[in-house]
C-alpha cells in the first residue's frame, strides 16, 4: 500500500554498467544483485524503499539485463528495458518519461514522479513518502542532509514532458536548471550514500 497521500509513480533507474564497481572486483558481476549485510541484492532494496512510498513503480534496465529485470519485476515493479540506456542517466529518464505519456500500462496516472537510483538503497521510506508528497505542490523536489543535495528527485507532473526531452549522461540537469528546486532538509544520511565499489555494500564504510 502506497504512502503518498495523491498518487505518485516512482521511476528506478537501474541501468548503470557498474563500472568502478566491477573495476574493483571484476568477478563481482552485476553490482546491482549484489548483496548488502541483510542479505538483500542492492536493486532489490532500492526497489522496495520507493514501492512502499509511492503508487507504483517503473524500473529502467538495461536490455540485456534480464536477471536485474527479472528481479525488480518479482518485487511488484514494472520493468522497462530500453537501448537508449547506454547513452547515460539523462536517456535512461527520457526512455521512462516517454514510455509513461504513451503507456496504458501504468494503472493511474500521476500526479508527479519521483526518480530513484538503484544504486542508493539507503534512502529511508519516509524521506522517500515526504519527497512524493511535496512534489505534487513544487516543480522540483530534492532531499537535503547535512547542507548537501542528494536523491531521489521528486517531479510534478506538468514537467513530464520535458523530462521525455533529456538525453545523454547528464541527468536532469536541463530541467532543473529552469526550475526552482523545493530543498526537504531531513535526517536520513541515505539520500547521499550509494554503492559505487564492494567497499561501500556496508554504509558505514562511506560517511557522507
Amino acid at each position: 500500500m502506497s504512502n503518498a497521500p495523491v498518487t505518485t509513480i516512482g521511476i528506478l533507474l537501474a541501468a548503470g554498467l557498474g563500472s568502478r564497481f566491477n573495476a574493483v572486483d571484476p568477478a563481482a558481476g552485476s553490482k546491482l544483485k549484489a548483496c548488502l549485510p541483510d542479505g538483500r541484492p542492492i536493486a532489490l532494496a532500492s526497489a522496495q524503499n520507493l514501492l512502499k512510498a509511492t503508487t507504483h513503480v517503473l524500473a529502467v534496465v538495461r536490455s540485456d539485463q534480464d536477471p536485474v529485470a527479472d528481479l525488480l519485476r518479482n518485487a511488484g515493479c514494472k520493468v522497462l528495458a530500453s537501448n537508449a540506456c547506454a547513452r547515460g542517466m539523462g536517456a535512461s529518464i527520457a526512455a521512462a518519461a516517454q514510455h509513461l505519456l504513451v503507456s496504458d500500462n501504468m494503472p493511474d496516472a500521476a500526479g508527479a514522479y519521483l526518480i530513484a537510483l538503484a544504486d542508493m538503497p539507503w534512502v529511508l521510506p519516509d524521506t522517500l513518502a515526504q519527497l512524493a508528497d511535496l512534489s505534487h505542490r513544487h516543480a522540483v523536489t530534492a532531499p537535503v542532509y547535512q547542507g548537501q543535495r542528494g536523491h531521489p528527485v521528486g517531479f510534478a507532473a506538468a514537467l513530464l514532458p520535458a523530462l521525455a526531452t533529456l538525453d545523454g549522461d547528464t541527468g536532469a540537469r536541463t530541467v532543473l536548471a529552469n526550475h526552482a528546486v523545493h530543498l526537504l532538509a531531513c535526517d536520513d544520511p541515505g539520500v547521499l550514500r550509494d554503492v559505487d565499489t564492494p567497499a561501500d555494500l556496508n554504509p558505514t564504510n562511506k560517511v557522507p
